[in-house]
């Protein structure tokens, strides 16, 4: 696996996570953890994290196929 791939599979995953906590947060879904309720905002931090982990590897991996071919 090339280190392009690995950016552009992990900045999708990470976008996906994004995705359905922001779906979460739209449809009121909740979420219990044995008796522990856990309430939305975490999930709009999730947004945050993933959404900059996502944009992070995407423009790593947009570097990556600009630069000149490396000698692995």
């Amino acid at each position: 696996m090339t280190e392009r791939l690995y950016l552009l599979i992990s900045g999708s995953v990470f976008a996906l996570v994004g995705f359905f906590h922001l779906i979460r947060l739209i449809y009121q879904w909740s979420v219990q953890v044995g008796a522990l309720g856990i309430p939305q905002w975490p999930s709009l931090l999730a947004i945050v994290a993933a959404g900059v982990l996502s944009i992070w590897a995407f423009r790593i991996a947009s570097h990556l196929s600009n630069s000149p071919s490396s000698s692995h």
